[in-house]
């Protein structure tokens, strides 16, 4: 093998490999080789079919895995001699277009290598912790929020019709108008609907506006076009809608009874369960403040060139996204030249930020154990009830997918990591502040550096706006319903 170097420019290099034509007909002849152990040809039992004919049938047919395998063998081969790391992979292009028998194979191979740093002294770093502790106040406005999300349901006294954020008790039976046919998942009894959820296909709850208990109504709707079962999608449909009741909700007494409809044994219990909970959270935020303050200084202490391609795929994730959300918010999707360029800095801070976690992390051999991606998993099926299964069964089946996962839990690693060797102190705040403290901070606002030396990143996450990495959301999971969806 040839290694000839073509470009070497900072960190962007461009390599000529040329694998001798010799060397390929041995991978050819060792594959055919093996191969002929199992094909018998006529005149010849299985194994003992010779090598030339071997090659006259099959030769051009296995000639592709071998190149393939060929410039992968190779291609690592040549970065490790010339003594590269590679930041992504490689960008190759083969230049034998048509390759025969005989012939060497020559590729380029274009690679952006990752950049040699000197980690700052991790022991000297010093930060502050803002930490909060629950007060009574805390409890009792935790205690209103729950109480308002389960008030009872009572029945509607006055003779009125039902309003927007009424539930309705109905009994509906429905079926397609143009064969007056019923359908599987069309009809139910005593089925509470909260009016305005939109809960129901279109138009079905705006029907029952007005309407009073006991009245009859006959609900004609129309199945969306992009409808989750076909042979409804598109279609009219007619329920027939009896209202048997109108309730809506009542004041929830916050006491010993309403703590066991929680599960509680009292009031007292409650309390303790929501200030363990509330201790939880601010115990996160503060967590999330001090990693904020943490990627702060390493950002200012590390100052190093990085690769291009790094910082154009972050970049890109970042554009992407944001357009992506704009779109479906209506705004305007097109970025600004400032936004652009303050987006470009964000980008530069996460992928360098990122080479100096990884850094820290592969000298101290921090790794994450099977259980932890375990966890990972069964934390992200957890926010989708009903459809764990199918949760798992992705990231079973998708590497990618599950990498994505295992990348915040090594980060977060290698931050306990350098938050035990750094020198922490904890500021007891109020609760506002606390809270207050993490959107100030939560831009991620790169630092000028003494000297641009090229772009510059941190994690590789995917962004969401400006704010710290350390929140990361997804969709929920929407509930189905009878009418909506046809039989769950």
């Amino acid at each position: 093998m040839k290694v000839k170097e073509i470009k070497s420019e900072g960190l962007s290099h461009e390599l000529e490999v040329t694998v001798p034509a010799n060397d390929i007909d041995q991978r050819v002849d060792a594959k055919l080789k093996e191969a002929g152990a199992n094909i018998s040809l006529p005149g010849f039992r299985a194994g003992k079919v010779p090598l030339k004919l071997l090659k006259q049938r099959y030769g051009n047919a296995i000639m592709g895995e071998v190149l393939e395998a060929a410039v992968n063998e190779t291609s690592q081969k040549a970065l490790n001699d010339k003594k590269i790391k590679p930041a992504m992979q490689p960008k190759i292009e083969v230049k034998s277009k048509d390759f025969g028998e005989g012939q060497d194979l020559v590729y380029t191979m274009a690679v952006d290598a990752l950049p040699e740093i000197k980690v700052a002294d991790l022991k000297g770093i010093k930060l502050e912790k803002p930490v909060a502790k629950p007060q009574d106040e805390d409890v009792d406005v935790a205690l209103e929020r729950i109480a308002s999300g389960n008030q009872p349901l009572v029945s509607v006294e006055e003779k009125r019709g039902a309003k927007e954020g009424d539930v309705v008790i109905i009994d509906f039976d429905g079926r397609t108008a143009d064969d007056d046919v019923k359908q599987p998942g069309m009809a139910a009894e005593g089925h509470q609907l909260r009016l305005g959820s939109g809960q129901f296909i279109p138009g079905f709850e705006d029907q029952l506006i007005g309407k009073k208990a006991g009245d009859k109504v006959e609900v004609k709707v129309a199945f969306p076009e992009n409808y989750g079962a076909a042979d409804l999608a598109g279609r009219d449909a007619i329920f027939d809608v009896v209202l048997h009741d109108i309730k809506e909700p009542g004041e929830a007494k916050i006491d010993d009874e309403f703590a066991k409809t929680l599960g509680m044994a009292d009031l007292k219990a409650l309390k303790e369960a929501i200030t363990e909970q509330l201790s939880k959270e601010f115990e996160t935020t503060s967590r999330m403040n001090v990693k904020k303050s943490l990627l702060d200084v390493l950002d200012e202490k590390h100052d190093f060139e990085i690769p291009q391609t790094m910082l154009d795929m972050e970049y890109d994730n970042i554009i992407q996204q944001l357009e992506l959300e704009r779109q479906r918010s209506g705004e305007e999707a097109e970025l600004s030249k400032d936004e652009k360029d303050e987006y470009k800095a964000i980008a530069e801070r996460r992928v360098r930020l990122g080479i100096v976690l990884a850094e820290i992390g592969g000298s101290n051999n921090i790794q994450v154990a099977d259980v932890e991606l375990q966890q990972a998993v069964i934390a992200e099926a957890q926010k989708f009830p009903g459809q764990e299964k199918e949760v798992f069964d992705y990231y079973s089946k998708n590497q990618q997918a599950l990498d994505s996962l295992r990348a915040p839990v090594y980060e977060d690693k290698v931050i306990d990591f350098i938050l035990e060797m750094a020198d922490v102190s904890e500021k007891e705040v109020s609760v506002d502040e606390l809270h207050m403290m993490l959107e100030e901070e939560g831009e991620e606002k790169p630092k000028p550096k003494k000297k641009a030396a090229a772009k510059k990143k941190a994690p590789a996450k995917k962004a969401a706006a400006k704010k710290d990495d350390a929140k990361d959301e997804k969709p929920a999971a929407k509930k189905k319903t009878p009418a909506k969806k046809k039989a769950d």
